[in-house]
């Protein structure tokens, strides 16, 4: 599951803001100032960081500025009652990826922190080529799967499927990201085309489909793969 870490020092934003991001399936931590939210990534390394400007204690600035020094990689998007050009060019080159300014949409932030968590596991999986998991073994370059050495058929959705959560081993996709990320914004389909092709994934994955121990139902979000215990 894919990790959030929220900065605000309001209450009430901070609240719809983590239910939100919650219902898409992702963990949020929270903060409420820049101490805090240094502290906070230092101990959960957050795989995106939703930071406030305007805090007491410390400000989003140095608190961006600190975490950069020590990750240049985690996406940063800043929220600010500030719409100034010079402070959003200020708080973009202290590191941020992107700037949202309040009031804003709960949705449009959801939507920001899908399309910034998609650009980097997109450039994080460049260099992967083959992901192997128990007895599954999945080759990217070739499109082939094996299970116990052995080659299994896969169609091109129910690859792009098991890569996606291979790729993502523990990670909760809910329904909607699946459709989404193998299909497109443009499929017409519903949440039971997901259904169809765990179940086809398992038969031909699992030693016991009734029973998975790679493809994991999350009741109430989705799909996760995780290496068997």
């Amino acid at each position: 599951m894919q990790k959030i870490l929220l900065v605000d020092d309001e209450p009430a934003i901070l609240d719809v803001c983590r239910r939100y991001l919650e219902r898409e399936g992702y963990r949020v931590d929270s903060a409420v100032n820049g101490f805090e939210a240094v502290e906070q990534w230092k101990r959960g390394r957050p795989d995106l960081i939703v930071l406030d400007l305007m805090m007491p204690e410390k400000d989003g600035w140095t608190a961006a500025e600190e975490i950069r020094m020590g990750d240049e990689d985690v996406p940063i998007i800043m929220l600010t009652a500030l719409g100034q050009e010079r402070d959003r060019l200020l708080g973009l080159t202290l590191g941020a990826d992107d700037y949202l300014t309040k009031p804003f949409s709960p949705r449009e932030l959801v939507l920001r922190v899908k399309n910034m968590l998609r650009r980097t596991s997109k450039y994080k999986n460049e260099e992967k080529q083959s992901v192997t998991i128990g007895s599954i073994s999945i080759d990217l370059s070739t499109r082939q799967v094996k299970s116990g050495g052995k080659i299994i058929d896969m169609t091109a959705k129910e690859f792009d499927m098991l890569w996606l959560l291979a790729s993502h081993p523990s990670q909760v996709f809910s329904r909607s990201q699946l459709l989404e990320k193998v299909w497109g914004y443009d499929f017409s389909g519903d949440g039971n085309t997901v259904n169809v092709h765990v179940r086809r994934l398992r038969e031909k994955l699992e030693l016991n489909p009734a029973e998975p121990q790679y493809i994991k139902t999350v009741w109430g979000i989705g799909y996760k793969l995780e290496q068997p215990l």
